[in-house]
């Protein structure tokens, strides 16, 4: 076997984002339309887009038509947890980014989109897009991903913070061709998602973790815990051990997911958690040596202080 052939079978199972499972969803307990986006910076956004409902088709997204583009854009802003990231992509990293965006800055994720729509380009905090003209022609014409598939709007930003963004995974396959939403070119390691944050958005981020080896904390419920209560966390695990696959009995110790975190208790030996990933909450019940099992990162993003009111 080549090293090419080698570093595609080893790294697709560590980038892989999976299918959807029969986990039950937190919504049973806790409510599915419980949101914590910030209200005011909501009505910001959605007034902003208001004024531009006449937009016009654009020469740069021949796949997306206007008034589906700002329908999806629209429902992002108004049930950012239903942000989904399409079946069997890499686009998991991408979407959990997303989570952060339209929860802290809906205002700033709008006029990106729309400025990225009129003019083929536009930029986010430090980064400057420009999508290729195979990203370009892609977006908005993906099939049998899910409910992502009538989402051209999710599909011209995943698509974009991929063919932007590049790291390790990427190295032998840089550049979009169909179906690559499936394979190495999406794929998120863990220092580029940090990355992704630091360069896109005006917060601060403190990681904690790598892609092979856990982070060396010693409680990592009460680290965890007591990081949560001051931003919002996200953590780098292994969901081949999460969730229960039906489709594979391989289960190698590596991570494969991005979750945000939003709720965390401790009962006896049996820890609680809420988290969102594919478009919607879940809730587990599991030990603390299985959650250190299965954690490889942990990222904490806060508002600077210079942008608290």
């Amino acid at each position: 076997m080549s090293f090419r052939k080698l570093y595609h079978s080893i790294f697709f199972l560590i980038s892989g984002c999976f299918l959807e499972t029969n986990i039950v969803r937190a919504s049973d307990a806790v409510g599915i339309e419980k949101d914590t986006t910030n209200a005011a910076a909501r009505q910001q956004a959605i007034a902003f887009l208001q004024k531009t409902d006449t937009l016009s088709v654009s020469s740069f997204w021949p796949n997306i038509k206007p008034a589906t583009f700002l329908e999806n854009i629209k429902l992002n802003i108004n049930k950012p947890l239903s942000i989904y990231e399409g079946v069997s992509t890499n686009f998991c990293g991408y979407a959990a980014l997303s989570y952060i965006l339209l929860h802290d800055e809906p205002l700033l994720y709008a006029k990106f989109m729309v400025e990225l729509y009129k003019h083929g380009e536009a930029i986010m905090g430090k980064a400057s897009f420009r999508p290729s003209s195979e990203i370009k022609q892609a977006a908005g014409s993906m099939k049998f991903k899910g409910k992502l598939d009538i989402r051209p709007a999710d599909q011209m930003w995943f698509l974009s913070l991929a063919d932007h963004f590049k790291g390790y995974l990427n190295l032998f396959d840089k550049h979009y061709d169909a179906g690559d939403e499936d394979k190495l070119w999406a794929s998120v390691n863990y220092a580029k998602f940090n990355r992704m944050l630091r360069e896109l958005f005006d917060e601060k981020v403190d990681a904690i973790g790598t892609d092979l080896i856990h982070p060396a904390i010693s409680d990592l419920y009460e680290y965890i815990s007591s990081m949560m209560q001051t931003g919002t966390m996200v953590l780098y695990i292994n969901n081949t051990f999460l969730y229960k696959k039906t489709h594979s009995a391989l289960k190698l110790a590596v991570p494969t997911h991005y979750i945000i975190l939003e709720e965390i208790s401790k009962v006896d030996d049996t820890v609680t958690i809420v988290y969102w990933d594919y478009g919607g909450r879940s809730l587990r019940q599991l030990t603390p040596k299985f959650l250190k099992r299965i954690t490889y990162g942990i990222t904490h993003c806060t508002k600077k202080m210079n942008d608290v009111q």
